[in-house]
């Protein structure tokens, strides 16, 4: 072929990678199937390797990374990375709103405030000139970064040249390297496999990420960036705001954070942290807080600095997601299949919005990898409603008296047996449903809202009845009577006739419901949605073999063996057929072929708050209509289903173009297919 067909083969492939790897890491909007993309850039590196003097720095096949380096180089900031003074509450937004407006004395009405989430990454330089990448730097001390060029050309969410035009001759990009949850999870669940060590959270991620020697590691790792401002700016200009200028370098192929909004007044700020807050945790990335700045670039300019962070901007931090505090001691507790799982006492410690004085260590290889003692100081973390957990030990407050974990024998409830069976982590008594403890925890977990919904018997009423021995397995709930209830602490008339009726309306359920409410090893929401769906009827599963078993959705050899431990059980069917006799019934399901069902094929996503349905039986209602249910939106995406507080899934899917509806949308669509709700 001759040459200059080569190179025009060279440049077209150059542009199309380019605009592929936008769509897809930037713009979250894969264009092309993988296999297409790979062919593309398996002939990029082709015909590069075999001209190497074609091969430009900006390429897409130079994010590999090139070879390890000895130590980072150091950087000096043309324009200074300065942190940000911080705001805790109301009356510190106020105060900040208030020294602004002194200062502005021709300004009269409401301040114009940028408001944009506060990644928990880091802080990062990128330096291009003529467009194209020249330098990656971290953020330092402010003054001096470490020259991290090699990494950040790994990171695909970071342009190696500028899109579009328009763009100055030197133009410094500043913003947030970070490591998403879902990556990070994936990064941590590949370490546990190989025996490594795990990251404690995504910024400590990210940060060790960053400061590879060797990029290719760095090139491995799930990073993204987020730009927030610019710094050095020559031969050539930015628009006058600053929510504009994250508006032009989106352009010019920058991901800027889909949260971002512009405000009026610093009550609207407010609003806007709330709002986010309630949000904080379904966003898929960690952020730490918000960033308020004022708007207008000319209104910055007059109120300058102060030390070294600008007059013009305050980050609102959230409440810490980690704390430091003590281990006072480890308790074991037994869980519904007779796990035991160590528990953290701890020194309260005020973290994640609540005073925390418990938190998990999981199981033994957990205990061993953190080599906690008793007596240690540990950082604890909780984010949204997740329990809190141990992460890390600070090993250098330890001192020689602090005691080793040491596991139990026997349970420490029954005294039975403990064992860990081959391919487990969790340590497990072996006395069944002798146990107090599994007792407890099958009938809290039989009686609850997404099983046969007991309403008013809580844990505490469960374990009194337990305790005295009014109760001992799921099928005796329905024997209680109220000369029975009446005998317990703190029982009255009322409250012992609404505990009789609410039993009587669990009796009329579902095969899904009913599946899951019994509590066998493994078997979900979803994994007894699909067993009642393939076989209809609770005969029909009893009836069905390990190879039938299989046959079904989510249902993989452990839990098709777990099922036929369960339906080999006497005491299990006894239980069953107990709880059949007292009146517990559902109605079979038609096994209809998936062709016939009406949302076959389709992906939908359910986000945001239902105040009818709540999500998880939107979720369920979904799934028998044959539809899969994803967590997150994507091309493949159908429909999202939105509620109140919904937020990146949904701004994710009005930018994909995907179809939205409200709970009254699905209600009716329910409606529609015929299911009683």
């Amino acid at each position: 072929m001759p040459v200059a067909d080569l190179l025009q083969e060279l440049e077209s492939l150059l542009g199309k990678i380019d605009s592929w790897n936008h769509q897809y890491y930037v713009l979250d909007h894969p264009t092309v199937p993988d296999a297409e993309y790979d062919r593309s850039m398996q002939r990029l590196v082709e015909l590069e390797t075999q001209n190497p003097h074609w091969l430009r720095p900006d390429s897409p096949s130079q994010r590999v990374g090139g070879q390890p380096l000895a130590q980072f180089g150091q950087v000096t900031h043309d324009v200074p990375m300065l942190s940000l003074d911080n705001a805790f509450n109301d009356q510190d937004m106020q105060d900040f709103n208030r020294r602004s407006l002194d200062r502005l004395a021709d300004v009269t009405g409401p301040l114009e405030f940028a408001c944009e989430p506060k990644l928990d990454g880091i802080a990062v330089s990128l330096l291009y000139r003529g467009g194209v990448l020249q330098r990656g730097a971290t953020r330092g001390d402010g003054a001096t970064g470490e020259d991290i060029t090699q990494n950040v050309r790994t990171i695909r969410s970071i342009p190696l040249s500028l899109r579009g035009k328009g763009y100055p001759e030197m133009l410094e990009v500043r913003g947030e390297i970070y490591m998403p949850k879902a990556g990070f999870e994936r990064l941590n669940n590949r370490a546990r496999e190989r025996g490594e060590k795990t990251f404690v959270n995504p910024r400590n991620a990210a940060a060790g990420s960053l400061r590879q020697l060797d990029p290719r590691i760095t090139a491995e790792r799930p990073l993204e960036m987020c730009c927030y401002s610019v710094g050095l700016v020559k031969g050539g200009s930015l628009p006058d705001q600053q929510a504009r200028v994250l508006e032009r370098l989106q352009d010019w192929g920058f991901r800027i954070n889909s949260e971002s909004a512009v405000v009026q007044g610093i009550e609207a700020c407010n609003d806007y942290y709330e709002s986010l807050s309630a949000r904080r945790d379904s966003l898929p990335y960690d952020i730490d807080g918000i960033v308020f700045k004022v708007n207008e670039f000319q209104l910055q300019e007059q109120l300058g600095f102060v030390s070294r962070a600008p007059r013009w901007a305050i980050a609102r931090k959230f409440p810490a997601q980690e704390e430091v505090t003590r281990l006072l001691d480890v308790e074991f507790q037994v869980g519904r299949t007779g796990v035991i799982t160590p528990v953290a006492r701890l020194e309260p410690v005020f973290v994640g919005g609540v005073t925390v004085s418990n938190a998990t260590l999981h199981n033994r290889d957990e205990v061993d990898r953190l080599d906690v003692r008793i007596g240690d100081t540990v950082i604890v973390r909780r984010a949204g409603d997740v329990i809190p957990q141990v992460v890390s030990v600070v090993i250098e407050y330890r001192l020689p008296h602090f005691r080793r974990v040491i596991f139990p024998e026997h349970c420490p409830v029954c005294q039975s047996a403990v064992e860990r069976e081959e391919g487990e982590a969790a340590l497990r008594c072996m006395g069944g449903l002798i146990c107090a403890a599994q007792q407890k925890a099958a009938i809290k977990h039989f009686a609850s809202r997404r099983a046969l919904n007991v309403e008013g018997l809580g844990d505490k009423l469960v374990e009194q009845l337990v305790d005295e021995g009014l109760v001992s397995n799921v099928a005796e709930l329905y024997t209680l009577s109220k000369e029975r209830l009446l005998k317990l602490d703190r029982m009255g008339e009322k409250s012992a006739d609404n505990i009789l009726a609410a039993l009587q309306d669990s009796k009329r359920t579902t095969l899904p419901r009913f599946i899951f409410a019994l509590g066998i090893r493994e078997v979900g929401e979803a994994t007894a949605l699909s067993l009642a769906r393939h076989f209809g009827s609770w005969p029909a599963l009893l009836a069905s073999s390990e190879r039938q078993l299989l046959d079904v959705d989510d249902v993989g050899p452990i839990v098709a063996d777990h099922l036929r431990q369960f339906f080999d059980s006497l005491s299990s069917l006894e239980m069953v057929r107990s709880l059949c006799d007292a009146g517990v019934g559902w109605p079979d399901i038609e096994c209809a072929p998936e062709r016939d069902q009406p949302l076959a094929g389709q992906t939908w996503v359910v986000t945001g708050k239902l105040e009818t349905l709540g999500r998880d039986d939107a979720k369920a209602y979904l799934q028998t209509l044959g539809a899969k249910v994803a967590g997150t939106v994507s091309v493949k995406t159908t429909c999202v289903v939105a509620g109140p507080g919904a937020g990146s899934k949904l701004a994710k899917a009005e930018a994909l173009g995907i179809d939205v509806v409200d709970e009254e949308s699905l209600l009716a669509l329910l409606v529609a297919q015929g299911i009683q709700l």
